[in-house]
């Protein structure tokens, strides 16, 4: 065991784990932050993508032990921003979320593109897309929501 300390969601984190445990399992189990999901446990399929100061990273890949010092926002820390209202209402709107399983990763992958490039075109949005997987929406109406979301969003990126 050894104390880990980093910023979560905007707040300080003191947690005594081990340094090699999962970020993805210490956000579930010690934290109780479910939102961050868990789909192939291989960095493959972009369901357990959390915000390390401000890049998306697979939680499933990452020691908790490489978050010492770092700012991790999971999905319970990003609904509280503008950017995640736009998204989330561009998603509902165009039908980007059926399960909801994958949703939290293409929140973060859309929310990563737009803060690099606020106005990608329908190509742009497919390949910050690649590294997540869904098996529900035939991903047409993400792209959908994300393109309308860098409209409907001018200036939060």
């Amino acid at each position: 065991m050894a104390k880990i300390k980093f910023i979560l969601n905007d707040k300080p984190v003191e947690l005594d784990v081990d340094p090699s445990a999962r970020l993805i399992d210490v956000l579930r189990v010690n934290l109780n932050l479910t939102a961050t999901k868990e789909g192939c446990g291989e960095g493959s399929c972009g369901a357990c993508v959390v915000l390390m100061d401000n890049k998306g990273v697979n939680s499933c890949l990452l020691p908790i032990a490489n978050v010492i010092g770092h700012k991790i926002t999971t999905l319970e820390g990003f609904k509280h921003t503008k950017q995640f209202e736009v998204l989330k209402m561009c998603f509902a709107d165009e039908g980007g979320s059926q399960c909801g399983f994958c949703t939290p990763g293409m929140i973060f992958a859309a929310h990563s593109l737009l803060s690099s490039n606020p106005h990608p075109n329908e190509e742009e949005v497919r390949e910050a897309l690649s590294g997540n997987l869904c098996r529900c929406t035939g991903y047409q109406s993400i792209v959908h929501a994300i393109l309308r979301a860098s409209k409907e969003g001018e200036g939060l990126w």
